[in-house]
Parts: C-alpha cells; sequence; structure tokens
C-alpha cells in the first residue's frame, strides 16, 4: 500500500493530507515529537519520537520506502527520503526530484550562511491559500502517477 509520512509539527496541510488519502484509500503517517489529534480513522497514524534534532526525520529516513510519499519543507529530509526511493512534496506544492535537490541544497545553505551573518532577518512569509491549493494539485497529480506505476493488483 502507498504511505504518506508527514513531517508533521508544523505541516500546515494535515487536514488536506487526510481528505486525499481517504479519496485514494492510502496510509497516513504523521511523525511529531508531541501528540496532536488526527482523525478516527485505522489508516491515520500517530509516531511520536523523542525530542532532539533529527529524530523525525530520521524515523521518516528508517520507515519510508520506494514509492511512498513523504511531505516535509525540511530540505535534508527530502534530501535522505529521495535518496530511500521516496517521493517528496513540500507544503506548498514543491516537488523535490533528483535533478532539482542539489541546487535547493546549495541554496539553503548559503541562505543559512547569509542569515548567520545578519545580511538576512525575519522568517518566511505566512502561507497562503495559493500554496495550499498548488499543494493540493501537485498531491494528486503525484499520487496518480505513482499509482499508474504500480503493478495492476
Amino acid at each position: 500500500m502507498l504511505n504518506i509520512f508527514i513531517d508533521a509539527d508544523a505541516c500546515p496541510v494535515k487536514q488536506e493530507v487526510f481528505r486525499v488519502a481517504e479519496r485514494f484509500k492510502l496510509g497516513v503517517t504523521l511523525v511529531s515529537n508531541m501528540h496532536m489529534r488526527i482523525p478516527e480513522n485505522p489508516r491515520v497514524k500517530l509516531v511520536i519520537v523523542e525530542s532532539g534534532p533529527d529524530e523525525a526525520d530520521n524515523w521518516i529516513v528508517e520507515n519510508a520506502t520506494e514509492g511512498d510519499i513523504v511531505i516535509t519543507a525540511d530540505i535534508p529530509l527530502a534530501d535522505r527520503s529521495l535518496k530511500k526511493g521516496a517521493c517528496v512534496i513540500s507544503p506548498s506544492g514543491r516537488l523535490f526530484t533528483e535533478d532539482n535537490i542539489g541546487q535547493i541544497l546549495a541554496t539553503r545553505n548559503l541562505m543559512a550562511d547569509l542569515r548567520d551573518l545578519g545580511e538576512i532577518t525575519g522568517g518566511p512569509a505566512p502561507f497562503t491559500r495559493k500554496e495550499r491549493s498548488n499543494f493540493l494539485q501537485q498531491l494528486d497529480t503525484l499520487i496518480h502517477s505513482i499509482l499508474r506505476r504500480l503493478p495492476a493488483r
């Protein structure tokens, strides 16, 4: 069964994922370091990991398999998940691929250096309806693409 893993602590599209997963009858695993409410659905589960850097990331990478979907804004996690053969999408609908992850990691590292030097201040812009809509469209397209590649049952 195709599974969706959510890096859940700060994910703004959990409710959307639940609706899409229900439509396709997919499993969803939220990975977090704190308790959160989830739908009463046997295909949805919450995994609570220890607090600490990369604990949720490590759990996702250890458990995601080829063809699963990982939803995260964490670029190093996206890179590690791609190396496991998972498909990766950000909450804003950006698809991470083997072809673009190197450039995305380099840009992330450059921006981190600029923030450390004080050249860039402030955080990310607020999440928009357009990003939410783009996420839903990209997730639907991604699921259809994966399901077409799976052997017929």
